[in-house]
């Protein structure tokens, strides 16, 4: 049976998981990537990675699943970054043009 701290757990971990997924069909719509920071989202792969490590540690199933996804998602997006980010960014007429198509 699961623990209502295991639901809160887990609702929260979806929440904060969930966050990523417009930033990555942003830049998948965009191609752009340029407004990502390379620091900050390798620092935050980083903290990820330990969180994952902690909930195995622990044996906590929310902190394990939500810092897995969480962790794919972040090295998703810096794949993007590496993918979309190395071109010159697009014009602003093409940019806005992008935008408005959603």
């Amino acid at each position: 049976m699961i623990s209502a701290q295991d639901v809160l757990g887990l609702v929260a971990g979806s929440l904060t998981t969930i966050a990523f997924v417009p930033q990555i069909v942003r830049i998948v719509r965009t191609r752009s990537a340029h407004d990502i920071s390379w620091w900050m989202f390798g620092i935050f792969c980083m903290g990820i990675a330990l969180w994952l490590w902690y909930g195995i540690r622990i044996d906590a199933l929310p902190l394990i699943l939500a810092n897995v996804i969480t962790l794919a998602l972040a090295l998703t997006i810096l794949f993007l970054k590496w993918r979309y980010g190395r071109d010159p960014p697009p014009a602003p007429e093409i940019a806005s043009k992008l935008e408005g198509d959603r």
